[in-house]
């Protein structure tokens, strides 16, 4: 995944006004639940030699969170944070690792799940509209917005069916990365996104207590 600003694809420098959200690019993604309420589960803090990365790509060097559960007691190594997850928690992630499967063109980068939202990156591999071009009127349905839509709308219908409380916040919010040296920024802030749950302004309890 390192190799995707070699040669691959070129992106506007700054966002664009009318910016053709289909383009062939990498997408930052932040969405967040209504009101913030955190029905993704909790942070908590566990013993070991691996960051439990939520990243299907990095659960080959990384142990899963129900892995990470039971290493509690057995390692004498550092504290790592991690989500411990609510079943509607659970299938956020299993449902954002399933875009590919309905978005073939969206490969996924670095994601977790907080407890009450999601920081994620799309590679969406479209070498045909590797050319900007402005926004243009027209079918949607393979754009970024249509991506996050379809996510957002099948964790919402899970937890109808389920009689789960949720909902999620009405927008999303969205960056384009636009080199290499910022993708590793981004994939470091996210997988940094746990450790520092405790200081971040998305964090109900730290703002009770502010």
């Amino acid at each position: 995944m390192d190799d995707k600003f070699q040669n691959k694809y070129r992106i506007p420098s700054n966002r664009l006004q009318g910016f053709d959200y289909s383009s062939h690019g990498l997408y930052f993604v932040t969405i967040c639940t209504k009101d913030r309420i955190h029905y993704f589960g909790n942070i908590s803090s566990v013993e070991t030699d691996n960051y439990p990365s939520q990243n299907q790509d990095n659960m080959r060097n990384y142990p899963s969170q129900n892995q990470a559960e039971n290493n509690i007691g057995k390692c004498e190594t550092d504290h790592y944070p991690f989500l411990r997850v609510t079943q509607i928690g659970q299938i956020a992630i299993d449902f954002w690792k399933e875009i590919p499967k309905h978005y073939p063109f969206v490969e996924l980068d670095e994601f977790v799940i907080m407890p009450n939202h999601l920081h994620g990156i799309l590679f969406f591999n479209r070498p045909e509209k590797s050319d900007w071009t402005e926004n243009k009127f027209g079918s949607q349905s393979q754009n970024l917005g249509a991506v996050i839509r379809a996510f957002k709308a099948s964790v919402k219908r899970y937890a109808n069916n389920n009689q789960i409380k949720f909902d999620w916040q009405t927008r999303f919010h969205d960056r384009i990365i636009r080199d290499d040296r910022e993708l590793r920024a981004v994939r470091q802030y996210i997988i940094n996104n746990p450790e520092k749950w405790a200081n971040d302004d998305l964090n109900l309890a730290r703002r009770a207590t502010s």
